[in-house]
């Protein structure tokens, strides 16, 4: 099956962009270099093209209580404009997904998920709403989307795409008019009444925001940005090791139908004071009793990059686990890994060894965030 194509695709061949298939996309992974584009996010601005993510709305009378049913956080008594991290998971704890949940109106969640899940997960949202007065929208060919991130991204936005960022807090969403003077695009706006949903959200672990609109609106906000010069195009190669760095998981690599909530050391984002949701009885079971394998940040003494599926050996040299991503940490010169090792071996300081390739390395057992996350100040959290 032939990869889909974002609509700013032909902006990123134009560009040069090194491109290659993610999540069932053409997706740009490079435009010059990862290191100077996640350098640029660090301490200046960057875009990404995110519009390979998945939309899903439901609306209707039990739409809240739906929700409640396929998501691990609870969304009752949610505040319009808040937004809340959780997962959906199987009846045994695994994760079908992690996304975000979009409260837009008492009666109304927007919902969003990972491109590499988008089919598995519209199917697993529709089995699940038999007996829910709810209607449901695959919206994901609708939007496309924008995340400019870091230091500078609330002024960037401000100056050259006209957006006024700075009254929402960090895990909080508006909409805002479409500003753009004509429709005459092939791009033509198809969200309702031209409006444009921008969040206080990222990947990052610096503070930005995300951009959901028309396709056309997103190339016009994309050729701005570039345009100015205030605004680095940044692919993802850097989009992971940005990630990496302050802890944020992956799917398919630190969640998974075999990798649960608990496991990964997500347990804040389930609820088990709400009445019932899918795998409640399974993850309440985990964290009371305690889970066989747990997701650990390792710090290497050498500069050896360890990389995913890499053996987690202790120190006899007997296998406790594999690594899930592991990078050399460009913000604070270190090679360093998260990894899913038996319990046992869990503790902080504990030490370790990773076999890369034929060697043995050293390493010991950290917290999974290696890099501060530098939210904007006093604004929540994603919880």
């Amino acid at each position: 099956m032939e990869n889909k194509k974002t609509c700013l695709y032909d902006k990123h061949v134009a560009l040069g962009a090194l491109m290659s298939p993610f999540g069932g996309f053409e997706m740009p992974i490079q435009y010059t270099d990862i290191a100077d584009e996640h350098r640029a996010v660090r301490t200046a601005c960057g875009v990404f093209d995110v519009s390979h993510m998945g939309e899903v709305l439901i609306a209707g009378p039990d739409a809240e209580r739906y929700v409640n049913h396929i998501f691990t956080n609870n969304v009752t008594d949610m505040p319009i404009g808040k937004i809340l991290y959780g997962m959906m998971c199987y009846e045994d704890g695994g994760v079908v997904d992690d996304l975000l949940v979009y409260k837009m109106a008492d009666q109304r969640f927007f919902l969003v998920i990972n491109a590499a899940n988008i089919d598995k997960d519209w199917a697993w949202i529709q089995q699940q709403a038999n007996g829910y007065d709810v209607q449901l929208e695959h919206q994901s060919d609708l939007y496309g989307e924008l995340a400019i991130q870091g230091p500078e991204s609330e002024q960037v936005l401000k100056d050259v795409l006209g957006i006024d960022g700075s009254d929402l807090s960090f895990y909080t969403f508006k909409t805002i008019p479409s500003n753009l003077k004509s429709q005459t695009s092939n791009h033509k706006p198809q969200t309702s009444n031209h409006e444009v949903l921008l969040s206080r959200t990222g990947y990052t672990g610096e503070d930005g925001f995300e951009i959901y609109a028309s396709p056309y609106y997103i190339n016009e906000c994309w050729d701005k940005l570039l345009a100015s010069g205030r605004c680095k195009p940044c692919g993802l190669g850097c989009r992971d090791t940005l990630r990496f760095e302050v802890g944020l998981p992956l799917y398919g690599d630190e969640l998974s139908a075999e990798i649960t909530p608990v496991m990964a050391g997500l347990g804040i984002f389930v609820k088990l004071d709400k009445a019932e949701f899918i795998g409640k009885e399974a993850l309440a079971r985990q964290k009371a009793e305690g889970v066989a394998r747990k997701l650990v940040g390792i710090e290497l003494a050498d500069k050896a990059i360890p990389r995913h599926g890499y053996s987690v050996l202790n120190n006899e040299g007997a296998p406790i686990g594999e690594v899930t991503t592991g990078y050399h940490c460009l913000s604070v010169d270190k090679s360093a890994c998260m990894a899913l090792i038996d319990s046992r071996y869990a503790t902080l300081g504990t030490d370790v060894q990773i076999q890369i390739r034929k060697k043995v390395f050293p390493g010991k057992v950290v917290k999974k965030q290696f890099y501060a996350k530098n939210y904007k100040k006093g604004t929540g959290k994603s919880e």
